[in-house]
């Protein structure tokens, strides 16, 4: 069992430097994947405040946390998104502060989100087409989001990526269109396959592909794999000589996809997901009231690992309890 001030590891051997911290529930985007109905408020907004916050990371960087991503919902749609970066790059042993994004309002405060402590930025971009990104995401924002993606590679962010979900109505032909948008930029691409969740089983079974498909397209045209950092997601990235970005599959049916799991998630009302498809979770918001709590709440953390399961059960059609990807951060 891990103890307090000691590397966060469960029964299994997996340690764990990366913190998925949801700091809203609130999306404002209807995209036909997750919300396409929109955000539906259900009970109270009460959501972790920037204090609490700073307690949780705090503790979790005593777990050996390095690396912790900002999500939502939306997570810019909170007024204080710029002090929550800033009050997680001033915790100790954090090193790596990231932002997950749709962007649609990324080119009016990138620049202040990097001048507070951020270092990695996540764009959401599913289609590089106009209309299909106006179907998907609900919005006709994609110039917008595309703007603030470009006014962030001009500054000393560590890394910028894009996310784009791998589904049948996005993918016209092949995925030429992507490959050539890295071919100058250096930026990472990364398709994730579409999840069955609580609320998507007709959509899942109309839109979902394997990342398999991607990954044959990448081989045949010369793409290889590189080697994964000790903190990195699950993306197995492919590079290729002639382009300065890459493009990275996320394919949670893969076998064996939860063998290297590094990350735990935090809820937006501070509930510790052991797996993102799981069943409940553990709460911690009681021990946020002050600093004098922090060992408690570290052996909580600790005491939970030791039931962190060995897989999601994805395989079996089962989604745990999860509604939608904006409940806990995806």
């Amino acid at each position: 069992m891990t103890v307090p001030g000691a590397a966060a590891t469960d029964a299994f051997g997996r340690r764990f430097r990366y913190l998925r911290l949801s700091v809203t529930e609130v999306c404002n985007f209807r995209c036909t994947y997750c919300l396409p109905n929109g955000f539906q408020k259900a009970g109270s907004m009460d959501f972790l405040s920037t204090d609490e916050i700073g307690r949780l990371v705090c503790a979790f960087s005593g777990l050996g946390i390095g690396k912790v991503r900002l999500t939502g919902g939306e997570p810019t749609v909170r007024k204080d998104i710029g002090g929550l970066i800033a009050r997680v790059a001033a915790q100790p042993g954090i090193d790596k502060v990231a932002l997950t994004t749709n962007g649609w309002n990324l080119s009016r405060h990138i620049d202040n989100w990097v001048a507070s402590g951020l270092t990695h930025l996540n764009v959401s971009v599913d289609a590089l087409e106009r209309e299909t990104f106006r179907k998907i995401t609900g919005h006709d924002r994609l110039e917008d989001v595309l703007a603030g993606l470009e006014r962030a590679q001009t500054l000393p962010l560590k890394a910028v990526k894009i996310n784009a979900v791998l589904l049948r109505d996005a993918l016209n032909t092949d995925f030429s269109a992507w490959t050539e948008f890295v071919r100058y930029r250096p930026i990472a691409i990364r398709f994730i396959e579409l999840m069955r969740t609580g609320d998507n089983r007709a959509f899942f079974e109309d839109q979902h592909v394997s990342g398999q498909i991607l990954g044959r397209w990448l081989e045949e045209r010369n793409w290889t794999p590189r080697p994964r950092g000790r903190d990195d997601g699950p993306a197995i990235e492919y590079c290729h000589p002639g382009h300065a970005g890459r493009i990275g599959i996320i394919a949670p049916y893969a076998p064996g996809f939860c063998n290297g799991c590094n990350r735990l998630r935090v809820t937006a009302r501070g509930q510790l997901r052991l797996c993102l498809f799981g069943q409940g979770g553990r709460d911690l918001r009681d021990l946020l009231a002050s600093d004098e709590q922090r060992s408690a709440l570290q052996q909580r953390v600790a005491d939970a690992l030791a039931f962190k399961p060995a897989s999601h059960a994805l395989h079996a059609a089962d989604p745990g309890d999860i509604m939608n990807l904006a409940q806990t951060g995806g």
